[in-house]
């Protein structure tokens, strides 16, 4: 493969954990305390995961609670960890930032931020519980697209909205940040997700799309399980609706859509949640046998499986470009 066994190269390609809405009592850091350097770059390999999770780790305690549903622009990602897209293509992993987090802080400092690892991993393994919601996804998606073909109106109207042209400041901004860096923070993320589908009144699995396509830690889980959050078929009837006065105290007055947004939020109606299936992983006995690895950017740390006995035959790498 022309790389070693472990490095993860894979590119990036084009929602995240929950959050409380609760308002901080604290609406900046002390000046003399400072988190890590505003993210500029985003290298796709465990170097550059490891130093971004150093340099937060010491505001992963009550600092990161206190701030953390703070969005002050993709300028200001001190107080954040934005380790998702490194988590999301494996070059880190949970237990590992769990194991750090836990030997700087207690878990009672450290509970916000522990709860947010595990975000992922929820969702992950409800859906992989539930692979039917996965396949009613794509399917409606498959039919929200071929009636963009089909209805003007509608096309006029998602065209505007990804294009971040629809008058309401803050989910213009939001749809250009996305577009140009990948990356959202996660209450922008919920924000967004309630303005398109309570206030545009567009169809959440094409906002989902939007999402997935564009985001660096864009996850089938998390992405699509947070959308169907916000539109009430998750936890059913329970919807989030984006609130001006919520948008302008985290924002710190950057945005104010005052009687911009809806001001209701119905829950949406769908196909139930499929019963859980159970999984299995079968482990044969592959002594005597020659097999080989495929590695996708779903889980691109393919060093864990360098003790193997007997040891792989091949190692084949694919990403969604490919």
């Amino acid at each position: 493969m022309g790389k070693r066994l472990g490095e993860c190269d894979l590119l990036f390609r084009t929602v995240p954990a929950r959050f409380e809405n609760k308002a901080s009592a604290m609406s900046t850091l002390e000046p003399h305390r400072t988190g890590p350097a505003p993210l500029t770059d985003w290298r796709p390999d465990r170097a550059a995961a490891q130093a971004r999770l150093e340099a937060f780790l010491p505001w992963a305690g009550s600092d990161y609670a206190r701030r953390r549903n703070f969005d002050q622009g993709p300028d200001q990602r001190s107080h954040i960890s934005a380790l998702s897209p490194w988590l999301r293509h494996r070059c880190l992993l949970e237990q590992d930032v769990l194991r750090q987090t836990l030997s700087r802080h207690s878990f009672t400092n450290a509970d916000k931020f522990v709860q947010e690892v595990f975000w992922r991993g929820y969702f992950k393994g409800w859906l992989e519980h539930r692979p039917g919601v996965w396949s009613q996804y794509k399917q409606a998606l498959l039919h929200g697209l071929d009636h963009i073909d089909k209805q003007a109106s509608l096309a006029e109207a998602y065209q505007t909205a990804i294009a971040g042209r629809t008058g309401i400041a803050c989910f213009d901004a939001w749809a250009e940040e996305l577009i140009r860096t990948g990356y959202l923070h996660n209450h922008a993320r919920m924000w967004f997700a309630s303005i398109w589908i309570f206030t545009l009144k567009l169809p959440w699995e094409l906002g989902a799309d939007f999402f997935y396509r564009h985001l660096l830690d864009g996850d089938p889980a998390s992405n699509t399980c947070s959308w169907r959050w916000v539109a009430g078929l998750h936890t059913i009837g329970k919807t989030y609706l984006a609130r001006p006065d919520n948008i302008r105290t985290f924002t710190e007055g950057r945005f104010y859509p005052q009687g911009q947004l809806a001001m209701q939020a119905p829950a949406l109606t769908g196909p139930k949640p499929t019963d859980p299936v159970s999984l299995k992983f079968d482990r044969p006995d592959l002594h005597g046998l020659h097999y080989g690895l495929l590695i996708t950017e779903e889980d691109c740390s393919p060093d864990q499986f360098a003790g193997l006995q007997p040891a792989p035959a091949a190692l084949l790498a694919l990403n969604a470009a490919t």
